[in-house]
């Protein structure tokens, strides 16, 4: 039988009998204090394995969050694509509507009525890969909650409803057919 390590240690005169003698009485202590009180004794490797453990529940979870947001993102890019595609206006036609992109003009050849609707911000234009496509202000507001980026041009309301309001205010006052310039 081999001998124990206290004991390669004393037969190899790197440790001292006193010593060896204080160390086992502490070791001792230490086991009777432990069945008499069930007080649990500080082990160094069982305290670093644990935190060992927590680090690296941390790193996992953390990576896993990240793709978590990854996948969300990818979700949301599909999401707007398919709201795209279902709701995208045919732009063959031979109006020139202008509309800017990242301070640069920008143009589609659209129908009258598709141009009419544009301006009465009723269609909105949007960013399709390398292209351009017109789709209802409703879908682009949809489209907006998940990603503003894609937005290029959406006429403003408030200026469409001024015109009208000015319409309406001079409705009131009759026209003299009879005017002579």
């Amino acid at each position: 039988m081999g001998l124990s390590l206290q004991d390669q240690l004393l037969k190899a005169g790197l440790a001292d009998k006193k010593k060896a003698n204080q160390i086992k009485k502490q070791k001792h202590k230490q086991v009777k204090a432990q069945q008499k009180h069930k007080v649990a004794a500080d082990n160094e490797s069982k305290r670093l394995a644990n935190e060992a453990r927590e680090e690296q529940r941390l790193a996992s979870q953390e990576s896993n969050q990240k793709l978590n947001e990854v996948a969300q993102q990818k979700a949301l890019q599909a999401q707007i694509k398919q709201l795209i595609e279902t709701n995208k206006q045919k732009q063959k036609g031979e109006v020139l509507l202008n509309f800017t992109d990242n301070n640069v003009v920008k143009r589609v050849y659209v129908t009258q009525e598709l141009h009419k609707a544009v301006t009465m911000a009723k269609l909105a234009v949007v960013r399709d890969g390398d292209g351009y496509e017109l789709v209802p202000t409703p879908v682009a507001d949809k489209i907006t909650e998940r990603d503003k980026s894609y937005i290029v041009y959406i006429a403003d309301k408030s200026e469409v409803t001024t015109s009208s309001e000015e319409d309406d205010w001079y409705a009131d006052f009759e026209i003299p057919d009879d005017l002579m310039w």
